[in-house]
């Protein structure tokens, strides 16, 4: 061949690309073209509404990318879901989806075989354009990334992006936040509140917590979230959030410790390589500041939607981009950064700093940017690696569960709230945990098990995550120095759902008996709605290959509803939550409900359970009451003491709180009348005359007090309750109604209310006491009508919970108490165990002609501990007509000595 025409064909070749790329990128819209303005412009910021028009416009024009539906928002909005890769992906994408969920559920898979599917395979990636929306850059990357690739902006390496994977690429998981944040920014710009919060939650109900919803799927968003991800099994996910404080203008991992034992090591192992890559990546690009999350950003809680994945064996990039909630610029200089980083100092993991200046949205939009072309080029340059790890990970996990314990896990249908049972395990189903039933009675290990038991094999892929919800957790001991503070869980340190739910489950020792697996059957059930009929986001969509993990949790049903007995009347045992849905369904059909009171102990003993009647109604209805709602019910013809249908508030501040959210979530979710009291309702006062109940959600007492600070919010959203609201709340009480509180709130209440009641750890240091996120053990008195359908030893989530003692003037009961003696601690960490010791969680203080319920835990804490919510639903039913069936149990709670008097054991 001519060397001379051989390179002129080249160079020729060269041109005609030049060409036909240069023709593609002017037949793609730009974002300005359709947005009206540049991606990162100060200023300005892309709706979610305006962020899919871009997409649609990208997916008419170029064979690059494909935008697809996948679910709907709490408020209704679609949620997409943009596929990038080359024509060729795309049009057989469904073969790479197939190969990607064959990898991820290896069983019967070779060695041998698994390597030739990932040389054949393409990666999977997901890179989502956030959660939180008050962060307000990653969903304004994701229009730039998916601009850049599709016009293969950078060339040669965007081709090799193109050919090697498939990007499932989110506008954002949070489309409602997104345009409340928009909305409210520019409704403000202009003016002094140009970059105030906004005063409400970025979600319907709970805010920044749809980060914290991953294994609970509570919210719609949360389900979309999690069965995309399953249907496309993506070895890789890349979740962005914002943060400070500078000079760290991008958090990467390696992780904090400590990490979860439970994530395969090559998934750790390339989650820092990952972290690694997009720090150098930055580095040469001049975007200085990268640092790693050493400390502060550890990997230990699966709540979160993006880390849960890890779990299944996924490598999740995770990174915390310098915070900017507005689209206007800001000026920082040494003295806004930490005191300890003022020297600008640099160090192993934060070997560049950045020194100050102005800081732009497009800053922040260019680092991610940066970080996830970086991400995606090793995805590409690795993808045979990336997708025999996702086989070797599973594949591993399968030998260490048939090879050891625990081998499997029973669950009974018999519970004390059999409907607890179901709803545990349609949430591990729907993460495609695989739940099988026994078709017949069995015994293993001593234990007899009837048909009907529910059964969780655990050598199985993604079997870590089922023992990391069903298991116990021990947060490590991890301090700077010997008996220094302890090193703070980033979240939550024990979660464990068994103990939250109040469902009795079993795991197996040994190897699962022939007798038990030949019983064993697949559970299979018809597709049907999540939770609600508002649920926009059926169970039928995206089903994945194999067994349909949504048709499994359809076919989790509780044993059916059963009334024994006669009468016209209906005794329903309030262990089960399903019991406050039949009470207010009840109550919105016309019937009449009302209260047995239980029996007070004796001797420093609990006493026994009351429990709620419903009469008046058609015994149709009452059928339908049992069958609807799975009830174990009594017929009678008592009808206890009458109950009117309680007027209930629930106070919902400006100062946006999730707690709140979570709180409203439920009340709605279980048929519960109430309305949101602001603050100007509160402080306008005579709040007896329209209320009976009021619930203050957990918040701090500055919070409640105070709220919003003047002229950092418009005036209307500024403040809290006030000395004003203190005394309206003090007024309500005295006439008669009850007042709840939630967690921290109690404190307010002790304080504004000046109650004989005191918080014994208050002022305790963290080396001296220290419990957040854990599930510890109380005494409870079923007796009181707050406690009706607890059992005596009860579990309950302590998150920076108060704890109680009293002074001589207290009047009222003692509701739950700690053990005397002995660690309370079942899943989690505690520090400090003597200053728990037989001291209260829960009090009903009598004030005036009312009450004032303080609880000190968390009973709705993420709508997960199905235990502990009939102690909300009580609390919220507790009218002066219940309060009057109480006989106080005087021997249940002797007072410990005070804290000063209490033995200081070495911490821990």
């Amino acid at each position: 061949m001519n060397p001379c025409l051989s390179r002129s064909s080249a160079m020729f070749g060269l041109f005609i690309l030049a060409l036909t790329g240069s023709a593609r990128s002017q037949a793609i819209p730009t974002p300005e073209s359709v947005l009206g303005f540049r991606v990162g412009d100060d200023f300005k910021l892309a709706s979610y509404d305006e962020s899919i028009r871009y997409f649609k416009a990208l997916d008419a024009a170029t064979d690059r990318l494909q935008l697809v539906e996948v679910g709907r928002t709490s408020e209704g909005m679609p949620m997409y879901v943009a596929l990038i890769s080359s024509p060729e992906n795309l049009r057989n994408v469904e073969q790479h989806r197939a190969l990607a969920q064959r990898l991820a559920h290896p069983e019967g898979l070779t060695d041998d075989e698994a390597r030739a599917l990932a040389r054949d395979g393409k990666a999977i990636v997901a890179i989502d354009g956030g959660l939180h929306a008050s962060e307000t850059a990653h969903a304004q990357h994701t229009i730039q990334l998916a601009y850049d690739l599709v016009t293969e902006k950078d060339g040669d390496a965007a081709r090799m992006i193109l050919d090697n994977l498939v990007l499932v690429l989110w506008p954002s998981i949070n489309p409602d936040g997104q345009n409340m944040i928009v909305d409210w920014y520019r409704a403000n710009l202009g003016t002094p509140y140009e970059t105030s919060r906004l005063p409400r939650l970025y979600q319907k109900y709970i805010g920044h917590d749809n980060n914290r919803d991953g294994y609970g799927l509570n919210m719609v968003e949360s389900r979309v979230a999690v069965r995309t991800m399953r249907h496309w099994e993506p070895q890789v996910i890349y979740s962005h959030h914002m943060t400070g404080p500078f000079p760290a203008t991008i958090w990467l991992p390696p992780y904090a410790d400590p990490i979860s034992p439970y994530v395969h090591p090559l998934m750790n192992r390339m989650m820092s390589m990952m972290g690694m890559a997009a720090a150098e990546a930055l580095e040469q690009k001049g975007q200085v500041g990268a640092t790693h999350m050493g400390t502060g950003y550890d990997a230990w809680y699966p709540g979160y939607i993006d880390y849960m994945n890890a779990f299944h064996n996924v490598v999740i990039m995770f990174s915390e981009t310098g915070l900017h909630g507005s689209a206007t610029p800001q000026f920082y200089t040494v003295n806004d950064f930490p005191q300890r980083n003022r020297d600008l100092r640099p160090g192993t993991l934060h070997s560049s700093l950045w020194k100050g200046g102005w800081w732009r949205l497009r800053n922040s939009v260019d680092y991610m940017l940066t970080s996830s072309t970086a991400v995606l080029e090793l995805a590409a340059k690795y993808r045979e690696d990336i997708l025999y790890n996702r086989y070797q990970a599973g594949r591993d996990a399968i030998a260490t569960y048939g090879d050891g314990p625990p081998y499997a896990y029973f669950i009974p249908q018999q519970q004390r709230d059999p409907v607890a049972a179901v709803e545990l395990l349609r949430r591990l189903a729907f993460q495609n945990i695989e739940v099988q039933q026994l078709s017949s009675a069995a015994t293993f290990e001593g234990q007899s098990y009837p048909a009907g038991t529910w059964v969780v094999p655990m050598d199985r892929a993604n079997a870590n995550l089922t023992h990391q919800l069903l298991g116990v957790q021990d947060y490590p001991d991890i301090r700077q120095y010997p008996e220094g503070p302890p090193d703070q869980p980033y979240d939550i340190a024990g979660w464990t759902l068994p103990y939250q739910m109040d469902v009795h489950v079993v795991a197996a020792g040994s190897p699962l008996s022939a007798d038990v697996t030949r019983a064993m059957r697949p559970v299979v059930g018809e597709a049907v709605s999540w939770n609600t009929e508002a649920d926009a986001a059926p169970f039928d969509m995206l089903p994945g290959p194999g067994f349909n993990t949504n048709a499994i949790a359809a076919g989790i049903v509780p044993l059916p509803g059963r009334a024994t007995g006669s009468g016209s009347g209906l005794y329903v045992d309030m262990a089960q939550n399903n019991g406050f849905k039949a009470i207010n369904r009840a109550w919105r059909e016309g019937g009449r409900v009302g209260f047995v009171a239980g029996r007070p102990g004796s001797d420093g003993n609990a006493g026994s359970a009351g429990g709620y009647v419903i009469s008046g109604l058609s015994a149709a209805s009452v059928n339908a009451l049992v069958a609807d709602l799975a009830l174990q019910a009594e017929r009678t013809n008592a009808t206890g003491v009458p109950l009117p249908r309680p007027r209930i508030g629930l106070y919902r501040p400006w100062a946006a709180s999730m707690d709140e959210g979570w709180t409203r979530f439920l009340l709605e979710n279980f048929g519960f009348e109430f309305r949101n009291l602001y603050n100007a309702d509160i402080r306008a006062g005579d709040l007896r005359t329209g209320l009976d109940v009021l619930v203050l959600p957990d918040m701090s007492p500055r919070q409640i007090l105070n709220g919003s600070a003047p002229g950092t919010v418009p005036p209307r959203y500024a403040g809290g309750l006030g000395r004003e609201g203190s005394r309206a709340l003090e007024e309500f009480v005295r006439r008669g109604g009850t007042l709840v509180t939630l967690n921290s709130s109690s404190l307010f209440a002790i304080e504004a209310l000046h109650l004989p009641v005191k918080d014994v750890v208050g002022d305790l240091d963290r080396s001296e006491f220290f419990l957040s996120g854990s599930i510890v053990e109380m005494t409870a008195d079923p007796s009181h009508p707050v406690m009706t359908g607890m059992s005596e030893r009860a579990k309950v989530m302590s998150a920076g919970s108060p704890v109680f003692t009293v002074t001589d003037d207290f009047k009222g009961s003692v509701l739950a108490k700690y053990q005397p003696a002995g660690s309370p601690l079942l899943s989690g960490y505690l520090i400090g165990e003597q200053y728990l010791n037989g001291f209260a969680t829960a009090l009903d203080v009598h004030y005036g002609d009312g009450h004032v319920i303080l609880l000190g835990m968390r009973p709705q804490w993420r709508g997960q501990p199905y235990g502990t919510f009939k102690i909300l639903f009580n609390a919220a039913l507790y009218s002066r007509q219940m309060a009057a069936t109480v006989s106080v149990n005087e021997g249940f709670w002797e007072a410990p000595p005070a804290k000063s008097e209490v033995k200081k054991d070495n911490p821990g």
